[in-house]
C-alpha cells in the first residue's frame, strides 16, 4: 500500500492478513478463538462436541462476488470494516427474508453491526461504489466448520418460495 492511497486493495488485504478462500465465497482469516470452551452438556443438542466461548474473523467480499446462502447452528455477529456497503439477506425459518445494509453511511440506515440468528440461512453481496467489503464476524458459540451448512438451492426453493429473488442471487 502507497501512502496516498486511502485504503488497501483487495489483494493487499488477502495478502496483509494471509486471507485464505472460504467454501461461501470470499476470503477470511480467523482472528481471534477463545481459550475458554463450552462442554458439550451444556450446550443445545444439536452440537456434536464442545466449542469454544467465540471465535472471530476478518471476511473480505470483493465486487462482483457473494457469499452464498449458508446456515450455522450459532449465532453471528457481522462488524463493517472496510470499503463498500454490503447487503446481508437473511432468511428466517417462517420464509420471510430479511435485508440488512452494512456499511458506513448512517444516515442512509446502514449499520455497522448486525445480528443474523442460528438456524437463518444468510448470504451477502456487496453495493455501492468500491472494490470490496471487508467485515468482521464474531460468532458465539465458537464457529467450528462442523455446524456450517451450505445451501441446496433447489430444496431451499421448494421450502422458502416468498425468498426466490434471494435464492437465485446468492446459490
Amino acid at each position: 500500500m502507497r501512502a496516498q492511497d486511502p485504503l488497501p486493495t483487495a489483494q493487499e488485504l488477502i495478502e496483509l492478513y494471509g486471507m485464505l478462500p472460504h467454501p461461501e465465497g470470499g476470503f477470511y482469516r480467523e482472528t481471534y478463538r477463545s481459550a475458554g470452551v463450552i462442554p458439550k452438556i451444556a450446550l443445545p443438542a444439536a452440537f456434536s462436541g464442545p466449542r469454544h466461548f467465540s471465535t472471530a474473523i476478518l471476511y473480505l467480499l470483493p465486487a462482483g462476488c457473494v457469499s452464498r446462502l449458508h446456515r450455522l447452528r450459532s449465532d453471528e455477529l457481522w462488524h463493517f470494516h472496510l470499503g463498500a456497503a454490503l447487503e446481508l439477506s437473511a432468511i428466517k425459518p417462517d420464509g420471510s427474508v430479511e435485508k440488512t445494509a452494512l456499511g458506513p453511511d448512517a444516515r442512509a440506515g446502514q449499520k455497522l453491526q448486525h445480528a443474523v440468528e442460528a438456524g437463518c440461512w444468510f448470504g451477502a453481496s456487496p453495493f455501492g461504489a468500491g472494490p470490496y467489503s471487508l467485515v468482521g464476524a464474531t460468532v458465539a458459540p465458537g464457529f467450528d466448520f462442523e455446524d456450517f451448512e451450505k445451501a441446496d438451492p433447489a430444496r431451499l426453493a421448494r421450502q422458502f418460495p416468498r425468498a426466490l429473488d434471494v435464492i437465485r442471487r446468492l446459490t
